[in-house]
């Protein structure tokens, strides 16, 4: 089932309030400052940076997809790692302003759950990525069933454009919330992949019950099952 992008299904902004109190956390918190003091768009860019550090995702030369890539820390941290032979492409329902000023860096308006995506993706990358990264995650409501929901849509999305832009060997970086949803994805990208193991990072916000699903040499045709 197809929704309108103008639906803002999945978002790095803060949750917006409802019935039920959603855990609230401080913006300008020690990372948040931090981001600020040293130009980057974002707190989320130290989440990547120490993923980086502690597992060696991305390398020189690469080609990158960045989903929900809003308000494009992810891309900066892309950006270095790549280096400038390497080409990172990110997409997000929000535009990215002002716009980044990295030569090997693309970013458009678009919904990830719309595949046309995937097209300008592999147009500007050169063919497909490496690797494919997503810190992107569902506005919550603090209502269980509709936040469940919607993390699930959003991996679903996620799943549908994996095999259209990640090569063969490539690697994946997902966040995942703490759902049946989430765990139910999981196993499902176990399949497809040599390995899959979930990690946190210190730079997660205090309460989050986020975790990264790192997922290595992609293997479409190749069934399997990995445990952590």
């Amino acid at each position: 089932m197809r929704y309108p992008a103008t639906s803002r299904l999945w978002s790095n902004f803060a949750p917006r309030s409802s019935s039920r109190p959603v855990a609230r956390y401080d913006r300008k918190d020690h990372f948040h400052q931090r981001a600020k003091r040293e130009g980057f768009r974002s707190r989320a860019v130290y989440k990547l940076a120490e993923l980086q550090r502690g597992h060696r995702i991305l390398a020189p030369g690469q080609r990158v997809a960045d989903l929900g890539c809003w308000p494009g820390g992810w891309l900066q941290e892309a950006s270095r790692a790549v280096g400038p032979r390497g080409r990172v492409a990110g997409v997000d329902l929000a535009a990215i302003e002002p716009p980044l000023e990295n030569e090997n860096v693309f970013s458009f308006v678009g919904d990830i759950e719309d595949v046309k995506v995937c097209e300008q993706i592999l147009t500007f990358v050169g063919g497909r990525c490496d690797v494919l990264l997503s810190d992107a995650a569902p506005k919550l409501t603090g209502i269980r069933e509709t936040d469940r929901a919607a993390e699930e849509r959003l991996l679903e999305a996620v799943e549908v454009i994996l095999p259209r832009v990640l090569r063969e060997g490539g690697d994946l970086l997902v966040k995942l919330l703490e759902c049946p949803e989430a765990q139910n994805f999981q196993r499902r990208i176990r399949t497809c992949f040599g390995s899959a193991k979930t990690v946190r990072v210190g730079a997660t916000r205090k309460g989050s019950s986020e975790r990264y699903l790192l997922a290595r040499n992609y293997q479409p045709e190749r069934p399997g099952k990995n445990d952590d």
